[in-house]
């Protein structure tokens, strides 16, 4: 597959453009990555998106896929060949799919509503909403893992692609909160999983380093909080 023939329209601090970048890499494809400016959105991405208008988009030839797990979910159908980021069985691709829908339509914006919160005591129900996520999600890492390394087993699949993508924000989000989330004692193997997870080639170099994301981090949390401010 020629670069040219593959491009994806993202930024780097984005975690859904994240989980297009890993698809691709563990299918091992070319592309060009079209970054988008923070704050602004391109006539491309306002071409190629014209409902959402938003990142990620993948552009296959001149067909623009979008939403971030229907492009991996298209990556996998497209380029079959091994190794697959599906699970193979119905029941399990099910499974993937509802924690999958549970992460960014729940624990995801409990995460967020950290940086968001006025009050200290908005700031602690949404730690505690994200700390009781975890919790769910190491109960399925142990029962869908079966004691391998990934949720998928031996190499990473659609769940871990669909978690493993905010772990860079995790990490931020612990740092300026002082706090830790994910540690051996409450969530061993999530903590383990996410070291391993950070650590594969298709996902170490997009990946972004904690102490560049945090300063987005911080442009990010005084529009959130500024959004939720009561007016003067």
């Amino acid at each position: 597959m020629a670069k040219n023939d593959l491009k994806v329209l993202g930024a780097w601090p984005s975690p859904f453009v994240m989980r297009a970048r890993i698809a691709l890499n563990i299918k091992s494809l070319d592309y060009e990555f079209l970054e988008e400016t923070f704050g602004s959105k391109s006539q491309l991405l306002l071409q190629s998106n014209p409902v959402h208008k938003k990142i990620p988009v993948l552009i296959h030839g001149d067909k623009p896929i979008c939403e971030s797990l229907v492009i991996v979910e298209y990556i996998d159908e497209v380029w079959a060949s091994s190794p697959s980021i599906l699970p193979s069985q119905p029941y399990d691709r099910a499974t993937a799919r509802f924690w999958a829908s549970y992460i960014d339509e729940k624990w995801f914006p409990a995460m967020k509503g950290i940086a968001a919160a006025q009050a200290e005591e908005a700031r602690k129900a949404a730690i505690e909403q994200v700390a009781e996520g975890l919790a769910l999600l190491e109960d399925a890492f142990q029962k869908t893992s079966k004691g391998k390394d990934f949720f998928s087993g031996d190499k990473i699949g659609y769940l871990d692609i669909a978690f493993g993508c905010f772990l860079g924000w995790l990490r931020v989000t612990e740092k300026m909160n002082g706090i830790k989330f994910l540690d051996e004692t409450k969530t061993p193997g999530l903590a383990k999983w996410a070291h391993k997870f950070c650590a594969d080639a298709a996902v170490k170099d997009v990946m972004p380093e904690t102490e560049k994301l945090a300063e987005v981090a911080k442009i990010i949390t005084a529009k959130l909080r500024g959004a939720g401010a009561p007016p003067k």
